[in-house]
């Protein structure tokens, strides 16, 4: 049980219902029926530019499917969009600026070939901000918050953020000057510009990368209004010491991209061969299935064409049904059907000169008094059908599933394997899932690398035995099994299950069979299109269809039952593609970017210097990193996404919850997919031993009181310094200290701490509380111990 200081700490963030917005009205979707996707159509990822970030947020409304590639350029933001060649003349028609093609069905093909061999209150910091400038000429407008060197391959890297008072009604970049390391004349590095990040409307910071030659030690930026800052640049990622793996520590156990069927095989092999120390868990609730009804739409136009869906699955019958649409070759007939076995036949009525007359909305009629038992036929999407239709050749309905008969077409179970000595709930939990998304084909492969490395050096290395000791481990290798079996035999950019939710009258006849689906990464309960928030769709047809309800799919209600193991305090989410790192708030609204609760200073702090220690651990296999400026908070670094796992985790569970977005696309060469599983894999070990040393951690925090003269005359700059993450409770009025005290903040969207400005001389009290629970002082909040720290608002004349 965690105590009640750990259990505070995680519940910082605030409960869900800390923020509101406007509820989705009914025509929330304004462009998604223009976006329209055929069957057997293919699609292809291509570049999208769109000139910020209000146009990108108005992109992601469409409901188009976009991977997970951000990047600005001096064009604009350029983003990578999963769409057919109907969705492009759909964008284009919208005025969007469709570029090249980056991924087809051509190069998943061959990967499948291989195989088979933040915010309204971020206006509020800016005002803050300007203002506390506006009151001292001798603070600079220009604050850098990071500055970041690293080596990714065989390049140096130098990433730059900073905030400019005037940010956000400038559009001017700013200049980064460089040294070229430790005592050399700054500018002799050379420069660099870096420009303004703007959310829904709403200035954060100034960004930016730039290749260098040389590690620079220090940077300055001259603001367009003629002041200064400087700061020491720090290393991002560095790799020291060994490997944490020990002599003869077993890995690299993937040789190829799996199916979920081959997922699930494999991770109850693993159990079955070591009892002991793992188990299969079957999740309470079944998919779907990978199966459909069997279908055909007869006609061309939409007036005259007869749909017809058989009631049986494809597989159980629905696949036999055939129809056909004759000319009975005689003047004056009246129309009939006759059904022979499940052969359906209609002769279709004809006038006086022996040309047809029937219409498509009698037709359906006719079928479905005399073979009312076997389909059902329907005029398309809603048309009244009054166009006559034409003869139409024998026809089978058909599921057009193409998966082998050794994939199951009935409700999947979904499952996980369940590794540690003990595994009753009495140690910390760590869980990690893939397959939100079915076309994303590494994230289960790092799943599968890991759990073997966690088994095999279970015997041998001493860093696994302590993992396995003192964690219960939860590997969900594919959460999403019909989709992703939909994703390598039928449709390989398939992103949803294969629910299909679509209304009579709509999108349900065949030609809509690859417009199916849930977002099953939308139709989470925190944060979610259904409380207003922006980045899912209401759209049955679109990429990131919500769902009719929060929850409303058996893959999402698996993870939910998933979490609520109270001993779970952290997961990990493998999505592709990226090669991002990121963590909650995932969600805002528009207008406006109300976003949902960011973590506290502590708890922003423990995210980033665990998510150092993965990252490092992913370097460490080719020296390839995840960039700063794609670390961080989903909404920070990304876009909104309203109803994501990661922030149900988080904000209903306590739990911290990272989100992967693995390598650089969904399918890439197996030579790069098998390179990316072993350097994530590297990572997702590291989040156990994240997980371990939390579980281990029995050392209470150290903080201190750091006073500097303050640009105000009779007031002092306070802030307050502490030895690992931690919470600092803190009172000004002299009253004791407790967990209902101010709780220290950070300064700003990826600034740190906060200063506090206090008159000279107040008595400020405080404590401290790591993420593991431990108290500084061991003080008790709740007794009357009064060992809190003490300290005043002083300037030492030394």
């Amino acid at each position: 049980m965690a105590t009640a200081a750990a259990t505070a700490l995680l519940l910082l963030a605030g409960p869900a219902t800390a923020v509101t917005a406007a509820a989705p009205d009914d025509n929330h979707e304004v462009h998604a029926e223009h976006l329209e996707r055929f069957a057997d159509e293919d699609a292809s990822v291509v570049e999208v530019t769109v000139a910020d970030r209000t146009e990108l947020d108005e992109l992601v409304a469409t409901g188009v499917d976009l991977d997970h590639h951000v990047s600005q350029t001096e064009s604009g933001i350029v983003v990578h969009a999963v769409v057919t060649p109907t969705e492009i003349q759909g964008l284009k028609a919208q005025g969007y600026q469709v570029g090249k093609v980056l991924f087809d069905s051509e190069d998943s093909e061959d990967r499948v070939a291989e195989r088979e061999a933040t915010i309204a209150e971020h206006k509020a910091e800016n005002q803050a901000f300007t203002a506390s400038l506006a009151r001292s000429a001798a603070v600079s407008d220009v604050k850098i918050t990071r500055a970041d060197y690293y080596t990714s391959g065989t390049n140096q890297v130098l990433s730059v953020e900073a905030k400019w008072a005037q940010g956000q009604t400038s559009t001017s970049a700013l200049t980064v000057t460089r040294d070229s390391g430790p005592g050399t004349a700054m500018g002799s590095g050379g420069t660099q510009n870096i420009t303004r990040f703007v959310d829904a409307g709403v200035y954060l910071y100034h960004r930016g990368a730039a290749t260098v030659t040389a590690r620079p030690d220090k940077i300055r930026i001259t603001s367009p209004t003629g002041d200064v800052a400087e700061v020491q640049v720090k290393e991002w990622l560095p790799i020291s010491g060994d490997a944490p793996e020990g002599p003869g520590y077993q890995k690299d156990f993937v040789s190829s991209y799996l199916t979920p069927t081959e997922l699930y095989d494999r991770i109850k092999r693993l159990a079955d061969q070591y009892p002991q120390l793992a188990e299969i868990v079957e999740l309470p609730y079944k998919t779907n299935g990978y199966r459909r009804k069997a279908q055909v739409v007869l006609g061309s136009a939409n007036a005259n064409r007869v749909a017809v869906d058989s009631l049986a699955w494809g597989h159980e019958g629905g696949n036999d049904i055939s129809v056909e649409l004759v000319n009975p070759g005689a003047a004056d007939q009246a129309l009939s059907v006759s059904l022979t076995d499940k052969a359906i036949r209609v002769s279709l009525a004809t006038d006086g000169n022996g040309t047809p007359t029937s219409t498509a909305a009698q037709v359906a009629a006719a079928i479905n008094a005399s073979a009312g038992s076997l389909v059902k036929a329907y005029t398309y999407r809603g048309s009244v059908g009054d166009g006559v239709v034409a003869p139409v050749a024998r026809t089978a309905l058909t599921d057009n599933l193409k998966a082998p008969a050794s994939v199951s077409r009935d409700p999947h179970p979904v499952y996980a394997i369940r590794i540690g000595k003990f595994r009753d709930g009495s140690k910390t939990g760590v869980l990690a899932y893939a397959q939100e998304h079915a076309r994303e084909w590494v994230p289960p492969l790092v799943t599968i690398e890991t759990a073997e490395r966690l088994l095999r050096n279970a015997a041998t290395d001493e860093n696994t035995k302590q993992l396995l000791r003192t964690l219960d481990i939860w590997i969900a290798p594919s959460i999403n099994p019909d989709g992703g079996h939909y994703s390598f035999y039928d449709f390989n950019s398939q992103r949803r299950n294969m629910t299909n939710h679509c209304a009579e009258g709509g999108s349900t006849d065949a030609l809509a069979r690859n417009s199916w689906g849930v977002d099953n990464n939308r139709n989470y309960t925190e944060f979610s299109l259904f409380d207003g928030f922006s980045g899912a769709s209401t759209s049955c047809t679109s990429d990131t269809f919500a769902g009719p309800s929060e929850l409303s799919e058996p893959e999402n209600k698996n993870l939910d039952w998933l979490a609520q193991r109270a001993n779970i305090k952290f997961s990990m989410n493998l999505h592709s593609s990226g090669n991002y790192f990121m963590w909650s708030p995932g969600a805002y609204a528009t207008p406006g970017r109300i976003s949902a609760p960011r973590p506290t200073l502590a708890e922003e702090s423990f995210f980033w210097g665990a998510s150092s220690r993965i990252l490092t651990a992913i370097k460490r296999h080719r020296n390839l990193a995840v960039t700063p400026a794609r670390t961080g908070p989903i909404s920070d670094v990304l876009y909104s996404a309203a109803g994501n796992s990661g922030d149900m985790l988080w904000y209903k569970y306590g739990i911290y919850a990272w989100n992967f977005e693995v390598g650089t696309s969904f399918q890439p060469t197996w030579d790069e997919a098998h390179q990316q599983t072993l350097e994530y894999s590297n990572g997702l070990v590291e989040l156990m031993r994240v997980a371990r040393d939390y579980d281990k951690d029995k050392k209470r925090p150290t903080s201190t009181l750091v006073t500097k003269p303050s640009a105000t005359e009779g007031m002092v700059d306070v802030t307050f310094e502490t030895s690992e993450p931690a919470a600092v409770f803190y009172t000004l009025d002299g009253s004791k200290p407790t967990y209902e005290s101010t709780l220290y903040a950070a300064a700003g969207l990826r600034e740190g701490a906060e200063t506090l400005t206090v008159p000279y001389g107040t008595k400020i009290f405080w404590f401290s509380v790591d993420a593991a629970g431990n108290i500084e002082k061991n003080y008790r909040p709740d007794t009357d111990a009064k060992n809190w720290n003490r300290g005043f608002a002083l300037i030492s004349d030394s």
